[in-house]
């Protein structure tokens, strides 16, 4: 058998931590920006950690 392949799609939009938590990007930051505010820009530009709720799907597919 061989082995399982990590999904590309994955590997490009999430980050493993040396701690072992899973970094996202924020969203809303790609479009229609002129009526967000500055500092709501600003905050997109951050990442966040993964939910509780997504990580067993996500580190499966990047296993």
């Amino acid at each position: 058998m061989p082995k399982m392949k990590s999904h590309s799609g994955t590997k490009k939009r999430f980050r493993v931590t040396g701690s072992g938590k899973i970094m996202r990007a924020k969203a809303f930051k790609s479009h229609i920006l002129t009526k967000k505010t500055t500092k709501r820009k600003r905050n997109f530009r951050s990442e966040t950690e993964l939910s509780a709720a997504d990580r067993k799907v996500i580190t499966s597919r990047l296993a």
